[in-house]
């Protein structure tokens, strides 16, 4: 079967709708999107029925903000890595560092104002361990992996096709950056390009960001001086 990959904005974050034989979706987006998520699966004419699985890349507000509410109105199942649960549930947030010029420079006033912005919590249906998730379930050939580095839960949904839903690991839009390549902040960058090492190896080829729009792998293989 032919996937179809839909991408929605939902405030910040991009957020992705694979359709195989179900629906499974990539994040959750800002809190109070769901008004928009409904707009746009009439757009695409999903039915919210069709959406099965919501794959939460990490705890963070801007991708788990509207997960409680597109679960009560899709009846989908939240996965999420078992590391992150405390914090969708409890509340609190794991703070990345900045990682470049511009990292250092914005995560203390940016970070200060998204400790502030709250979401409806929630307990997670899936909790994702360090081993593959298989996807096949759904109809979709692939895989949900750790990716750590972002947060130490970061996880990645990989397609056998190629296709690399990767959260954080990378950044293409503002406020993070204004070209596609490594993320501006992450506890871990070390770990992230150890993960890219392996999804390169892996033979990805398109990578879907949690912000901005998809590129090719050949832009994070430049900037890892990939050889």
């Amino acid at each position: 079967m032919k996937l179809r990959i839909f991408r929605v904005k939902l405030g910040l974050n991009s957020c992705y709708l694979i359709r195989g034989k179900d629906v499974i979706m990539i994040d959750g987006g800002m809190p109070k999107k769901l008004k928009v998520f409904k707009k746009v699966l009439t757009i695409i004419d999903i039915n919210p029925s069709d959406i099965k699985l919501i794959v939460l890349t990490h705890s963070h507000f801007d991708h788990s903000g509207s997960a409680r509410e597109i679960r009560e109105f899709t009846g989908a199942k939240i996965a999420i890595h078992e590391s992150e649960r405390t914090y969708v549930e409890d509340g609190g947030m794991i703070i990345p560092k900045g990682v470049n010029i511009y990292g250092k420079i914005t995560q203390p006033w940016l970070f200060a104002i998204f400790k502030k912005i709250s979401f409806p919590r929630f307990k997670p249906d899936i909790l994702i361990t360090d081993d593959p998730y298989p996807l096949n379930a759904y109809g979709i050939d692939g895989n949900i992996i750790h990716t750590p580095g972002h947060t130490p839960g970061s996880i990645s949904v990989i397609l056998d096709s190629g296709e690399a839903f990767v959260g954080c690991m990378a950044h293409n839009g503002f406020p993070f950056r204004l070209s596609p390549g490594l993320p501006t902040y992450a506890q871990n960058i070390e770990e992230i390009k150890k993960c890219w090492k392996l999804l390169i190896d892996g033979g990805v080829k398109m990578i879907y960001p949690g912000h901005g729009k998809p590129f090719s792998v050949e832009i994070m293989k430049e900037s890892l001086g990939y050889q």
